[in-house]
């Protein structure tokens, strides 16, 4: 069964449990989930390869160790790797303690497990059972959980998503900042101002951030280091490791072997 076709059939809303889970694999090729929104908030964990998770503000990507946590009402749309197992959390809006916009959360080994454990138990569970007290440790566990800065602030300007996209869809472009802002149809200058207050980030910074995501996509999914490097234009991967060490503080195999 396809992912779409598992979300479309699972009734996410409708279930009154402070907390409801579903683990799906994606087909042999990449699936995407349209825009759409929830009642309830959701936790996206990605068991097996990669997720990139887009809504108004942000890109994420989602590494096996992080999960994304999208808020009740905030219309997102998740992209999956081929052959991709991801498990997908909906929490009730009035659960207390999780964050109140959207981040990408740190996931402890054990809270890991103890989410793929309550994946397999009766979702349809009663107030005082056994799998509800679970539950209730669960998302204690969760709430404690570290933010990790593995997004990519975007914002609703059409020019800030048209800039996302094409960098997205070739991250090894790596034009210069004048040439940017003749594609765009502005100075130089007005560019720079432009990207930093629609981001919060120079143009800079931001493009490198992009291009770890990307980076650390393209890793989970099996590509050497060294082919990443080159993935993302860069002609030494001595150059390629420096830049993902100081946005990330790790290597990129340190980064890995972490998951």
């Amino acid at each position: 069964m396809s992912l779409l076709h598992s979300l479309e059939h699972f009734a996410i809303d409708r279930n009154p449990n402070p907390v409801v889970a579903l683990k799906v694999h994606s087909a042999g090729q990449q699936e995407e989930v349209p825009f759409h929104r929830h009642r309830k908030g959701q936790l996206i964990l990605t068991l097996h390869g990669g997720v990139t998770c887009l809504a108004p503000t942000a890109y994420w990507m989602i590494p096996v160790n992080c999960a994304a946590w999208i808020p009740a009402g905030v219309a997102h749309s998740n992209r999956v790797t081929p052959s991709g197992d991801v498990l997908f959390l909906y929490i009730e809006p009035d659960v207390q303690g999780m964050p109140q916009a959207c981040c990408t959360l740190q996931i402890s080994p054990m809270l890991r497990e103890m989410l793929k454990h309550f994946a397999d138990l009766p979702q349809d569970y009663l107030s005082d059972s056994p799998v509800a007290r679970f539950a209730q440790v669960m998302l204690h566990e969760l709430t404690l959980m570290p933010v990790e800065q593995l997004s990519l602030p975007i914002s609703e300007h059409p020019r800030i998503k048209q800039l996302a996209d094409s960098l997205m869809a070739n991250p090894a472009d790596r034009c210069p900042l004048a040439v940017w802002a003749s594609r765009l149809a502005m100075s130089p200058r007005s560019f720079e101002r432009f990207v930093l207050k629609e981001t919060g980030m120079t143009f800079g910074r931001w493009r490198r951030q992009l291009q770890v995501l990307v980076a650390i996509r393209l890793l989970v999914t099996g590509m050497s280091v060294q082919n990443t490097a080159w993935e993302l234009g860069y002609d030494s991967v001595t150059a390629f490791i420096t830049m993902f060490k100081k946005t990330l503080g790790t290597t990129p195999g340190q980064y890995l072997n972490n998951d």
